[in-house]
This record gives structure tokens, C-alpha cells and sequence, in this order.
């Protein structure tokens, strides 16, 4: 491990991307060679990492042989034209992209909660949706004692979960209110106004009168946690807020949780940071996460409408634990398990 891994970023300009290189710098994680990737408008700029400049290519130019592990921040369509190539090549790829989510040969990870599914991939890693990470962080080791039932979700994502244009267009948008004037809309950002307002739609519609967005929390945490038969179901919601997802979650076990105990429980699991103090006005905001990789969980209730029900409140940052530091801890466990080469047909 001292001599260090061959890297690759495809979407090395946009916002996970460059998270990525700051996730890697601030971990140590051991870099013998870095290879960057994005559109052709990018080709020639350069990003420094560990003190050094790199030099962007165009993705077209891309080569992946000889590298260890690929980290890709981009479209589905470009992940799933990139992903199988970079595979071929013998390279791990770790795809922050829904394109390989819901491929049941293609392992699904959060690692504090599925690490093991790694052992099996076949050359690709998919992380899931950033509003669904910091769900299944904190249930995944209550239901380890108490079989979850069902799961009902309401997130409240960030701006920068659309990407930089958004943050841009939400900063844009609250300085014009501030001088008094009308936002302008970009229509190819958001459908209206993101400043002092909530869009409670998220992806594509479905003909179920759900958004895709919604449809993701249903599909991953069925898979990350193995329940298969989970009942989920969620809202969507975009915020003006700049970095930072939360949620609120009502959970349904098989037994009665007190809520002392699960607060106990959520005290020891990695990751995870207890703020709960409502008395006190003490809870877990985006203004905590934002910039950290810790997923803060508070507001810990007994639902009053359901004797085997829990309430909780959840805020990560989507930018680093969402994508960019899971995708880093996929390749670290890959590393320390030895699940770098590809798992053989039976």
C-alpha cells in the first residue's frame, strides 16, 4: 500500500469531482499516479493535488489501462458508457452516477453499513443517491436489533445536489431579492424560483404520482440493508440551502424502540454524531454538515401515532459523505479487504 494506487477522475471539474481530489488529500489516501478527466471545454486546465498541477483531459482521450481504481462524478449516460470500459481494463470503478444502482450485479454501498458487498464486484461500484446515504447510516444498526417494517422519508435537499449551476442560480437569485428585483429563472437549473422558496419535485415524474428522486430512496435502501421487502415511501423536496441534505424519517420496527435506547445505540456507530437536545435547542443543520463527513442524527422520538414507531432528524453533506468521502471509503475497504480484483463467475 506504501507505493500507492493509479487514479482516475472522470468529472474532474465539477463539484464531486474536485471533493474528490480534497476527500483524498485530506485522508492520505495513497496516490502514485492521477489521471483527470472531463468535457472537452475543460481540456487543458489544471487542478492541484497533494501541491502538484495536473493537467484535465478530454474524456474522449481517455485511457484507463494500468489504473487501479476510477472515480466517476458524471452522467448516467457517460457512466454507463465509461463504467464496462474502465472494468475491461482491470480498474476498479466507483460510480457516483444512478446508472449501475439498480444492476443486480453491480454492489450498491454505504460502507459503515454494506462494506461486504464488495467482495463481489465485477469490476464496478455504484454509490447510492445522497439523500438516501444518511437514512440508511442510522437505521441500518437499529434494525440489526429490531427488524425494520417500514420507512417513510422526507428530504430536504441542497441546492448543490443539482449541481454548480444551481448553487450558482441560488446565489444569483438572492441577490436580486436582496436589490428588490425578480429572479430570473433558468429553466435547464430549476422549473421556479429556488430563493426563499421550497420545490417539492426532485428528478423525473413517475406515472405513480412519484418523483424519481422518491423512487431511489424505495429502491437503495431495499438493497443497501437487504430488505428486500421494505415498505418506503418519500418526498422530495429542493431547499434554498447551499451544501448539506437532511430528512425527516419515521421509522417502523417489528418491536417497540425506546428512544432512549436507539439514541444509546447511535452513539457508538462510526460515522454517526448525536445532537439531541430539543429543550435546549440543540439538533443537527446543514450548517453543521456542511464541509464534514460526519452524519448528524437528532430530534430521536417515539412516534406518537405508532407503538413500534421512531422519529428521527438527519442532516450529511451531500457533496462529501453523499458522494465524494463514500466513494473514497469504497476504495480504502477494497484495499484493506483485498477486493480490488474482480469476483469469478461461479
Amino acid at each position: 500500500m506504501s507505493a500507492g494506487y493509479a487514479v482516475g477522475v472522470i468529472g474532474a471539474t465539477g463539484a464531486v469531482g474536485r471533493e474528490f481530489l480534497q476527500v483524498m488529500e485530506e485522508r492520505r489516501f495513497p496516490v502514485r499516479e492521477l489521471r483527470l478527466w472531463a468535457s472537452p471545454r475543460s481540456r487543458g486546465k489544471q487542478i492541484e493535488f497533494n501541491g502538484k498541477p495536473y493537467t484535465v483531459e478530454a474524456l474522449e482521450d481517455a485511457v484507463y489501462e494500468g489504473l487501479d481504481f476510477v472515480l466517476i462524478s458524471a452522467s448516467g449516460d457517460i457512466s454507463r458508457a465509461e463504467a464496462p470500459r474502465v472494468a475491461q481494463s482491470g480498474a476498479l470503478a466507483i460510480d457516483d452516477s444512478s446508472a449501475f444502482r439498480y444492476d443486480d450485479d453491480v454492489p450498491l454501498v454505504v460502507p459503515e453499513v454494506n462494506a461486504e458487498d464488495i467482495a463481489w464486484h465485477k469490476g464496478i461500484v455504484a454509490i447510492p443517491n445522497c439523500s438516501t446515504t444518511p437514512i440508511v447510516q442510522v437505521l441500518a444498526p437499529l434494525h440489526a436489533v429490531n427488524p425494520l417494517r417500514r420507512i417513510i422519508a422526507d428530504t430536504y435537499q441542497s441546492v448543490s445536489g443539482a449541481g454548480g449551476r444551481a448553487m450558482g442560480e441560488l446565489a444569483e437569485q438572492t441577490a436580486a431579492q436582496a436589490r428588490g428585483e425578480t429572479p430570473a429563472v433558468d429553466p435547464d437549473v430549476f422549473p421556479h424560483v429556488i430563493a426563499s422558496n421550497l420545490i417539492p419535485s426532485i428528478d423525473s415524474p413517475r406515472d405513480d404520482g412519484y418523483s424519481k428522486e422518491e423512487w431511489k430512496v424505495w429502491a437503495e435502501s431495499r438493497k443497501i440493508m437487504h430488505i428486500p421487502d421494505l415498505a418506503v415511501s418519500a418526498t422530495c423536496v429542493r431547499v434554498p440551502v447551499f451544501r448539506a441534505h437532511s430528512a425527516a424519517v419515521h421509522a417502523e420496527f417489528s418491536e417497540p424502540f425506546d428512544a432512549d435506547e436507539a439514541r444509546t445505540m447511535l452513539e457508538d456507530v462510526p460515522g454517526v454524531q448525536v445532537v439531541d437536545d430539543l429543550a435546549g435547542e440543540q439538533y443537527p443543520m446543514p450548517s453543521d454538515a456542511s464541509g464534514n463527513d460526519t452524519t448528524w442524527v437528532g430530534r430521536i422520538r417515539q412516534d406518537m401515532s405508532h407503538p413500534n414507531g421512531l422519529v428521527f432528524w438527519v442532516v450529511s453533506d451531500n457533496l462529501r459523505k453523499g458522494a465524494a468521502t463514500n466513494s473514497i471509503q469504497i476504495a480504502e475497504a477494497a484495499i484493506a479487504n483485498r477486493w480490488l480484483k474482480q469476483a469469478q463467475p461461479a
